[in-house]
């Protein structure tokens, strides 16, 4: 049976008269890699803050391994060096005049370890790392990735429980990025530490989690595993974020109907069939599917849209190509490989049923009991379906 690391419940934050977290309930299992993610302001670095105890709260409690370490109500709230845990910080925060070496011992040698016992762990963290021929070396001498392994290096030598980042990442170059959150999860299958995660960058945040928690404005709006996230956003304020990172989600306008005994979801570009809707009618409703849901043909076929070439964006292993459907509806699709397809050019798209997501317009949330109903002709033949390679 897994066990919970840290229980959060009701947690509230207030700075400066503002309502920064507003009642938090959050389980955290031992060994998660759960990622805070969410747009700047919406309180996912004050709630790690909290957790870490660099942070009161107003209200609510933290229990962590089971043990009581903040309550607002009853004011209490264990020091940070009592709650068997370490943060990484944004800026590196390296002592400049120490060397590698004796900037990841300090932890160690404050708590008096045996000088022995304290180049073991240091030499064990530098080499989890991959780092132990910098040992010697000063700041300055290092590049800004080797600066943050050892900050990483620094966080896990005492063995903590549960290791907090905050946005760790966010000053390395794009290389170093990838090079970083490959090491990251490495990490984490090494020392099945639980580690919390803040960023606002959802490639991060899908790539490196087991589970991903997403704020809006001191709430917690939506907790998953990544691929459950990607594929079905609980509302459109988070389909909408997770789309912004380069995902180009497409969303369409329409409204269910109801004629012979069949409902429709009906939009500016096709009429789909769904069910599980039988009281609701002339719903106005958002659906949403990715890019790499559509089917592009050359030919029309059933329940295929058409929709003239715009513009064509390739990047090698992936093409980008943006349509314009009827009603002046623009749709951007994913097609993988090198593809090219000349401006003004009529193509067909198929929407795959089983990815569309609906959303009630009025609330923004996921309409969990409509779903489409699947073609039930099956296509025999695939010889107009569009090359990826031109």
């Amino acid at each position: 049976m897994t066990t919970a690391a840290i229980e959060l419940n009701n947690i509230q934050v207030r700075l400066q008269q503002k309502q920064v977290l507003d009642g938090i309930d959050l389980t955290i299992e031992q060994g998660d890699f759960i990622t805070f993610l969410g747009p700047s302001g919406c309180g996912k670095t004050t709630l790690l803050r909290t957790i870490a105890g660099l942070q009161q709260a107003d209200g609510g409690s933290i229990r962590i391994g089971g043990r009581e370490v903040a309550n607002g109500e009853t004011n209490f709230h264990m020091e940070p060096s009592k709650r068997g845990l370490s943060l990484v910080f944004q800026s590196y925060a390296l002592w400049p005049h120490m060397t590698v070496f004796e900037n990841v011992a300090f932890g160690l040698q404050v708590r008096r370890m045996g000088k022995a016992e304290v180049k073991r762990s240091v030499q064990a963290a530098l080499d989890k790392m991959r780092i132990p021929e910098l040992a010697g070396r000063y700041p300055s001498e290092l590049s800004g990735g080797q600066q943050q392994r050892v900050a990483i290096a620094r966080a896990i030598v005492t063995e903590p429980d549960i290791l907090l980042l905050d946005e760790p990442l966010s000053n390395l170059d794009a290389k170093l990025r990838v090079e970083m959150r490959a090491e990251l999860k490495r990490l984490h299958q090494e020392l099945n530490t639980t580690i919390i995660y803040v960023t606002h960058d959802q490639h991060e945040a899908m790539s490196l989690s087991t589970r991903v928690a997403v704020f809006f404005g001191g709430s917690l709006v939506q907790t998953d595993k990544p691929r459950l996230l990607y594929k079905h956003p609980k509302t459109l304020q988070v389909a909408d974020f997770i789309g912004n990172a380069g995902l180009h989600l497409n969303s369409m306008e329409g409204v269910i109907t109801h004629e012979r005994g069949q409902a429709w979801l009906k939009t500016a570009v096709a009429a789909i069939p769904v069910e599980g809707c039988e009281l609701e009618t002339h719903k106005d409703v958002v659906m949403t599917i990715k890019p790499e849901d559509i089917r592009l043909y050359d030919r029309q076929g059933p329940d295929r849209i058409a929709a003239a070439v715009e513009a064509v964006f390739p990047s090698g292993a992936e093409t980008l190509v943006q349509l314009n459907a009827a009603g002046g509806t623009a749709m951007m699709v994913r097609v993988m490989g090198d593809a090219d397809y000349e401006p003004g050019t009529v193509l067909y798209a198929d929407l795959r049923k089983e990815q569309l997501n609906f959303y009630d317009k009025r609330t923004g949330i996921r309409m969990e009991h409509v779903t489409p109903i699947s073609n039930t002709l099956e296509e025999s033949h695939h010889e107009d379906r569009l090359s990826h390679s031109r």
